[in-house]
This record gives C-alpha cells, structure tokens and sequence, in this order.
C-alpha cells in the first residue's frame, strides 16, 4: 500500500520509492530510493538518457516493426538469406577502423553479471577481457540494475572492493586487470522503473546512456582517445539496427565532446537472420567495431525461433546441437571470414562448464571437452573465446597461447578463404540427432529452476555443472514448445511415445518433484519454483511462440505502482 511518509516522501512500508531524485521534466523513476543509485541517476545523467530516448525511440520502434514483419514471412513459409539489395556491401572493398592496441589481444574473455564481486574476480581472472552483463546473465531487477552501474563506476575508477563477511574476506583489484567490456539489454527490453514522457525507457539506452555518462571520462584520461568504453552489442536481426547503435555512439561522443570512433563495440551474431548481415552490420558500424562474436546458444534458440513454422526443421536433444553441426560450423566459419576480411576480431562462443570440485575425474573430462570445443575453434581461425568461470581460464588460454604463439590474434593470418563457397542452404541446414524423453526432462528441469532464481534476482545460475543463463533457457523453453507443437516421436527410452500436454504434464510434476529433492524441501519452499513452473509451462505450451522469456518473467519482477510524481 502506498502512502506519505512523516518526511513527504511516498513510500511502501517504510522504503522510499523514487521520489527522492532530482529529475528533468517529463522523468518519473519508479524505483526506491537509495542515496548510491542518486549519485548514478543524477540529473544531467538521465538528461543524457532522455537525449538519447527522444532521439532514438521511433528508430528503435521501427526496427523491431520490421523483426515482425520478418517473423511473418517466415511463419509463412520464407527462410532467411543475403539480402540482394547490399550485395556492394558485401563485395565492397572497405574495411573497419584499426582495432585499438589496448584490446588487440582478446584471446580468452571472461563474462557474468554486474554483480560486485563478480566484477572484481572477472577483472582479476587472467583473462584478457571481462564483460560485464547487464543483459543474458542479469535478472534486471531494480536493485541489480542500479548496483550494477555503481559497481562498475567503482571498476573504472579503480576503487571497487567487496567484504564478504562470511569469509572475513576483502576482494580488491590486482595492478593487472582485464579489459572492460558491457552488455547493455537488447532493443526489446524495456526499464519499467524509469518512465519518459509517459512511456517506459528502452533498457538498453538505459544501460548505454548511465554507464558512459559517468565514464567516459576515465577511460579518457587513463587509455588516451579512441580507445573505449568498450561495449558488446546483443540480439540484433539486421543491419538497421546496429546503424541505430552507431549514431547513438556518434550522438555520445557529440555530446561529451570526444573524438569520433572512442567507442568501440563488438556484435554479437546471436540470431539466425543476422547470420547473413554480417557485412551490413560491420559496414554500419565500421568506424565503431572491433569484431563479432558467436553467440552460439542465442543462436540456437534463435533457430527454433526462426522456423516455428517449420515442422521440418525440429532440433533434436540439446546437447547434441554444438558447433560440429553443420550449420553452426558454417555460421563460425563465415562469421571469421566476414571479420579477417574486414580487419576486425572474429571471437568464439562460451565455454559453459564449470569446476566440478567434489568429482576430479569427472572434472578433468568437462576440461576436456572445453579443451577440444577451443583447440576447434583456434584451429578454425577465432582470434579468441569465452569462458564463463575463472577455473577455465588457464585451458582456455593454454590453448590460444600455443596456437597463436606471440601474435595478439589471427586477423592477418588466417582468411579462412575455403568459407567463400557456403552457401545459404549451409547456414541453415538441418540439425541431425536424436529427441528423448530425457531431453524433454532435461529442459524441463533446468528451464524452471533457471526462472525461479532469475525472478529471485539471480541470471547466472550454476545447474548441473554448466552456467545456465537466460539463453540457454530460451533453448529449453523453444525446443519444449517446438516438441509439443509437432507432436514429436521421442527416440530412446521414449521410442513410439509422442510430446503431448498430457505427457508434458507429467513430467513437469515429476520434474518439479526431482528439483525439490535435490535443492531440499525448505530451499523449494522458500524459493519461486511454483511461480517458475507455471510461468515455464505456459510458455511451452501456448499456442504463439511467445518471441521471449524474459518478457513474461520481466511483469513478475517489476513492482508496478501507480504513476507518481519524482517530488511530492
């Protein structure tokens, strides 16, 4: 129940909610108050945001207009391909600005959530780049959206630390630290606690707009012009929109009075339609770019989503969906020659593993395998790769280091010339394996306890010895709805048995039933399994593929009040 606190402020119980910030008119923030957020959400810092909503809303508009309308030729039948009308773009002989020597090197990055410690750990991990997400591996609640910006605040200018008092420990910087990059959310998630002129602002303005505000400066004075902040750009379908990233950077550097191109961004190839713009998207970004990146989990989820309409194209079990598939691999290889011939970085996709401390035996096989899926890629031609805990780390650049020897990366000696032959049918060539019924169980069991804990707050959820986060999810989430859709005939242990909602009831009981055994009987009670669950299941089993989970959850996290005044 809202109400007037003795102090004028509205409040919630006894929390203030936003109305003690000093805003530009036409701003309502509608989350609590709290004297660090204000230091972020000061009054020329959201006014940078405004500029930048005011200016960019309708483009942002109009791009995600034309993923619907894309979405409908697909649904009816079309596949993606090349676009005939930039096929100059493609055959042109352009190149992008020089990558800055700072991050020349980016042979192993490390990724996770903007959460304090985390963010010291990443930056003291030995990797060459950390990136700090705002996006796949956040739960963007209020509080982690705001902390996040002061955390990484604190990161720039070198005086983040962290007590953890349970281990009567202080986490600190080390003299060498990783490269910082961030994640800003994609163009389709809104921030419900920040309204302009009558209309929630776009997250990723949001994330873009405060974070360079009050950094740039330090980049400035401690790397020298042109050489960051650094971003990494996700879920873009089309050249379009990265043209919209590439005047929100000229817009920012306008308006903070430094050289065109300090900013620099690397894309991630996270969607099947995006496969084949590549070249546009570099192209638009040419003066802002230092490369792409295979996000190769979206991307599978994007496959689903892409052919939802398509009862020939079903993804057999998860797991076997990896980059030795024939289109993944035609993705990567085309992704690296795309870069190399455009002078920027071609990076690989994540290692989701992480250290199985009570079983050395089974730990050392899951290195292995990472060890192979990075040996894949060097040998491929990635000028570098991702790991998603500090204990890959060493692998990871053990591997890179021999391959590459001395050399920053591969751009000048690896053309990857034998991807000039693949064709639209390689990128898009069916998946092959086997459907079971433990590949339904398994979806079903890690996609509700991923949503419980990203409506508790967490996006970054260790599960079965890999870092599941939002995109690994959507996977789950697709190939269950997919599955159902299609009536799939299971291989296996299910042979004969077809995915119906009867039988996808059941397992989600038992499932639901499995994780409360293994989590314990208070942590289930405490926890949003039952919201997950019921949340998971509807998104599986409606009749319209909703385009994201998050969208959904997003309602379950954001407390909705009703419109007041920043200042009563």
């Amino acid at each position: 129940m809202i109400g007037v606190g003795t102090n004028g402020y509205a409040t919630i119980g006894a929390r203030k909610i936003g109305s003690g910030y000093d805003v530009p008119e036409g701003v309502d923030i509608r989350g609590r108050y709290d004297e660090e957020f204000a230091k972020i959400l000061t009054k020329d810092a959201l006014q940078f945001v405004v500029d930048l909503q005011l200016e960019f809303r309708n483009h942002i508009k109009y791009a995600l207009e034309c993923r619907k309308e894309s979405k409908r030729k697909y649904n009816e039948g079309a596949v993606p391909g090349f676009d005939p009308a930039t096929r100059y773009i493609r055959e042109g002989e352009w190149i992008c600005a020089s990558v800055p020597p700072a991050v020349a090197d980016r042979k192993v990055e490390i990724t996770g959530p903007v959460e304090r410690k985390m963010i010291i750990n990443a930056l003291n991990s030995g990797a060459k780049v950390f990136m700090a997400d705002f996006e796949d591996a956040l739960s963007p609640s209020w509080e982690n959206l705001m902390r996040g910006q002061v955390n990484l605040r604190d990161a720039v200018n070198g005086t983040i630390s962290f007590h953890d008092k349970a281990r009567n420990r202080v986490y600190k910087l080390n003299d060498q630290t990783a490269k910082l990059f961030v994640r800003p959310r994609g163009w389709h998630l809104p921030e419900a606690h920040i309204f302009i002129d009558g209309e929630p602002a776009t997250g990723c303005l949001v994330d873009f707009g405060l974070y360079f505000y009050h950094n740039y400066a330090t980049f400035r004075q401690t790397q020298g012009a042109g050489f960051g902040p650094f971003f990494y750009l996700p879920k873009m379908e089309h050249s379009r929109e990265a043209k919209i990233w590439n005047n929100v950077f000229e817009k920012a550097e306008k308006l903070a009075g430094i050289e065109k191109g300090s900013i620099r961004a690397t894309v991630l190839i996270e969607t099947l339609p995006a496969v084949f713009q590549m070249d546009e998207i570099l192209y638009e970004l040419r003066d802002h770019s230092v490369g792409l990146n295979c996000g190769r989990w979206d991307y599978i989820f994007s496959y689903v989503k892409t052919f939802q309409a398509h009862p020939d194209r079903l993804l057999p079990d998860r797991v076997l969906v990896g980059m030795t598939q024939h289109f993944m691999r035609s993705y990567s290889d085309l992704l690296i020659r795309t870069c190399h011939g455009r002078g920027v970085h071609a990076m690989g996709g994540m290692a989701a593993q992480i250290p199985i401390r009570d079983d050395p035996v089974a730990n050392e096989a899951a290195v292995e395998l990472v060890r192979k899926d990075k040996l894949r890629e060097v040998k491929a031609g990635h000028d570098g790769t991702w790991a998603a805990h500090p204990g890959l780390i060493p692998a990871c650049m053990e591997i890179f280091s021999n391959n590459i020897g001395n050399a920053p990366n591969q751009m000048k000696t690896v053309k990857r010339e034998d991807a000039a032959n693949l064709t639209e049918e390689d990128l898009i060539q069916r998946p092959r394996g086997v459907r079971t019924m433990e590949g339904l169980r398994l979806n079903t069991r890690v996609g509700i306890q991923y949503v419980a804990a990203w409506l508790t707050g967490s996006g970054s959820v260790p599960l079965y010895n890999l870092m599941e986060d939002a995109a690994t999810a959507e996977i789950s989430r697709v190939q269950n709805w997919q599955w159902l859709k299609y009536g799939v005939e299971l291989d296996g242990d299910g042979l004969g048995v077809k995915v119906t909602k009867d039988l996808f009831g059941r397992v989600v009981e038992e499932e639901m039933a499995r994780i409360e055994s293994e989590v314990g009987k208070e942590k289930f009670r405490k926890g949003m399994y039952k919201e997950a669950c019921k949340i998971f299941t509807r998104q599986c089993t409606a009749p319209i593929l909703d385009d994201f989970l998050t969208l959904d959850a997003y309602n379950h996290i954001v407390i909705h009040y009703p419109k007041i005044s920043s200042r009563l």
